[in-house]
C-alpha cells in the first residue's frame, strides 16, 4: 500500500528548506534544484506541490506571516500595559533564531516582490496587516489613558512601524553595532515617549 504523504506538511517543509537555502545563500541561489534538494525531495515530487518558483516563493512568504501571526495571537501577554505591548512588538523583531530567518527571509521576498508583480498582492496584504496590528498597540496604550494628550494616532502608527522595520534591519546587517539590548532599548525608549 503506498505511503501517505500530508500534502500540507510537504509544503512546509519544502518551504522551510527555501527559506533555509535564501538564508544560507541568497534568493539567487535559491533555485527549484536547489531547494529541492536541501528539502530531501526530486525536482519532479517538488513541482508536484509547486508549478513555479513564484508559487514556492508565494507561499514561502504566506508562511513566514502566518508563523508570525500565530505566535502573537497564542501568546498571552501579562504584565502592565506597556511591557505588554513592548512584548507584542519584540514578536515582530528579530530577538532570537527563528524570528531572525523569518525576518531575514521577509526583507528578501520583499525586495523580490520589485520584480515579480506575483508577490507584490501578498507583501501589501501582509504590510496591511502589520501596519493594522500597530494601530492596536498604539490603541491599546490610549484605551489605558497613557499616550500623551495631542497625538497624532496615524502619524505614531506610521512611525513605530517604520521604527520596527529600521530596527530589523539594523539589527540583522549590524548585528555587533545594533545589538538585542540597543534593539529593545530604543524600542521602550520610544513607547516611552509616547506615554506620559
Amino acid at each position: 500500500m503506498p505511503k501517505l504523504i500530508d500534502q500540507e506538511k510537504r509544503k512546509i517543509q519544502i518551504a522551510e528548506a527555501t527559506w533555509k537555502v535564501i538564508v544560507e545563500e541568497g534568493l539567487e541561489h535559491a533555485s527549484v534544484r536547489k531547494i529541492a534538494k536541501t528539502a530531501g525531495l526530486s525536482v519532479g515530487s517538488l513541482r508536484h506541490y509547486f508549478s513555479t518558483q513564484s508559487e514556492l516563493l508565494l507561499y514561502s512568504m504566506n508562511l513566514v506571516s502566518e508563523r508570525v501571526k500565530q505566535r502573537i495571537e497564542n501568546t498571552n501577554y501579562q504584565g502592565a500595559p506597556l511591557e505588554m505591548v513592548t512584548l507584542a512588538v519584540s514578536e515582530l523583531l528579530p530577538i532570537d533564531e527563528d524570528r531572525r530567518i523569518e525576518m531575514e527571509v521577509w526583507f528578501v521576498f520583499s525586495a523580490k516582490t520589485l520584480v515579480d508583480s506575483k508577490l507584490k498582492a501578498t507583501s501589501e496584504k501582509v504590510y496591511s496587516e502589520m501596519h493594522d496590528g500597530f494601530a492596536n498597540i498604539i490603541g491599546t496604550l490610549e484605551s489605558y489613558h497613557l499616550t500623551k494628550h495631542g497625538l497624532d494616532f496615524d502619524t505614531e502608527i506610521d512611525r513605530l512601524h517604520t521604527l520596527v522595520d529600521g530596527m530589523a534591519l539594523h539589527h540583522l546587517l549590524h548585528p555587533k553595532l545594533f545589538t538585542y539590548e540597543k534593539m529593545i532599548h530604543t524600542l521602550k525608549y520610544h513607547l516611552q515617549s509616547i506615554c506620559k
